[in-house]
């Protein structure tokens, strides 16, 4: 499997889910036995003699890569990237991620080899909602209930589960109509609000959606939150994951182990929304990155 580049052009906000990319990516080797994140090769292994990285660096965008053999640690400005037993890793660069990125191989012998990406910037838009930017709660309410929302999604991005989900090529959750691209910046009845981190897909309420990649469920909101409503959080391994909002019903639970293609829940329209729709947010480490350019056509 290979990164699409993430310079894809959506012209119209209305889409079909059908087509989402022009460059299908090539499938990667066959995946090698789970290895927990951080995982360093030992030296001499074979590898590559230089970092390889496939996709464009540019904002929201994810790339893959495979590390030089004898690596023992991988960082992006400084901080440590995953990498399994073969040396493929994962990164990824946040909608707001700053102009200029250095990746560092460190290998056993001290020599440490260096990439520094040039990082595109994304064409973002401005779109206007016709919801509170507080959802059905007040103030008063909000504040007090928000609070410990967030401690559970940081609980669950915290966990560092073993998935082979992030080597797939992801696959449409549900084919539908989108509704909403990633990075628009969102006006909420005249108030600005934070920038749309996911991707909207307008299928109607009750429709079944469906593991776009192999992973573990890390949370799955009982309770409706007061922004995501029924919330369900699944992690593909090496520090990616995907967050579901506003389902009507989830089909699964916290610590289940899912499937690519499995159902996982029903569109709904809980928390802070004008209609039926699902969310689909994607995030590795502290970078929210675009769904789109990965999945299949």
């Amino acid at each position: 499997m290979i990164v699409l580049r993430s310079g894809l052009a959506i012209a119209p906000l209305v889409l079909l889910a059908s087509c989402a990319t022009d460059n299908p990516p090539a499938p990667l080797p066959a995946a090698p036995p789970p290895a927990r994140a951080a995982e360093a090769r030992p030296a001499g292994t074979s590898g590559p003699a230089t970092l390889q990285i496939a996709g464009t660096a540019r904002q929201g965008a994810l790339l893959r890569g495979v590390a030089p053999g004898g690596t023992v640690a991988l960082t992006l400005d400084g901080k440590p990237v995953p990498f399994d037993p073969q040396g493929q890793f994962i990164l990824a660069f946040d909608r707001d991620a700053q102009p200029s990125a250095t990746l560092v191989a460190t290998l056993a012998n001290g020599e440490a080899q260096r990439r520094v990406f040039s990082v595109e910037p994304g064409n973002w838009r401005i779109e206007k909602v016709n919801a509170s930017i507080t959802g059905s709660a007040t103030t008063e309410e909000f504040r007090r209930l928000r609070a410990g929302e967030l401690e559970q999604i940081a609980a669950a991005r915290a966990r560092q589960e073993v998935s082979e989900g992030w080597r797939q090529r992801f696959i449409w959750p549900v084919k539908a109509r989108i509704s909403g691209v990633f990075g628009s910046q969102r006006i909420y009845r005249g108030t600005p609000g934070s920038y749309h981190s996911g991707l909207d897909l307008a299928g109607g309420a009750g429709t079944v959606y469906v593991a776009p990649a192999d992973g573990v469920v890390v949370l799955a909101a009982e309770t409706p939150f007061t922004l995501e409503g029924h919330l369900l959080m699944i992690d593909h391994g090496m520090g990616l994951n995907s967050a579901f909002l506003h389902s009507q019903k989830l089909l699964v639970k916290q610590g289940d182990v899912v499937k690519q293609g499995q159902p996982l829940g029903l569109i709904g329209a809980t928390g802070r929304v004008s209609g039926p729709h699902l969310h689909w947010s994607l995030k590795w480490q502290d970078a929210r990155i675009d769904p789109l350019p990965l999945l299949e056509p």
